[in-house]
């Protein structure tokens, strides 16, 4: 990857360069790491990753992938050690927010990669809509709204967030 300050993502060996994080996109990433690492932490689940983590998904040619928050199950952490470069596969949970020139089209796209790619869960954050759109397989696909609560599953258990908790720093 360039060190030019730049963030990237390197998809089947073509560089994509992305844009910096804007203020609304770190809020609704913290209102969502802060609970998340809480609970992970608590329960001894695993690991929690903030947004710039890659994960090589692909070799030959290669795919790193970044999202906005993951997290790897205890087992998958204590199996792998200390990884000091890119995680090697899918996380367990991949979080995507949505930034204002990001299409629907892109995040749904993003989000079958992930689970191609070994993601058990994915959420797909939409801070212009206040909703969430949850992947948990590629044909099963909930759209949950200020509402609803967003849990973790069976991938972060017992995990549970208002998803109006989500969007509560934002203006209207």
């Amino acid at each position: 990857m360039p060190d030019d300050g730049c963030r990237y993502e390197l998809i089947e060996g073509e560089l994509i360069r992305m844009s910096p994080a804007g203020a609304e996109h770190g809020a609704v990433i913290m209102n969502i790491v802060g609970p998340l690492f809480q609970h992970v932490g608590i329960n001894n689940l695993g690991r929690v990753y903030a947004a710039e983590t890659g994960f090589k998904l692909r070799s030959d040619p290669d795919t790193v992938r970044a999202p906005a928050v993951a997290f790897v199950s205890r087992e998958r952490v204590d199996h792998a050690g200390m990884v000091r470069g890119y995680w090697i596969g899918a996380p367990d949970l991949a979080v995507e927010v949505l930034s204002p020139e990001d299409s629907r089209r892109q995040a749904d796209a993003k989000a079958r990669h992930w689970l191609a790619a070994g993601a058990k869960l994915v959420w797909v954050v939409d801070p212009k809509t206040r909703r969430v759109t949850v992947y948990s397989a590629p044909v099963e696909i909930i759209n949950l709204s200020e509402g609803d609560r967003l849990n973790g599953e069976d991938v972060v258990r017992d995990f549970q967030l208002p998803v109006a908790d989500i969007f509560r720093t934002l203006n209207s």
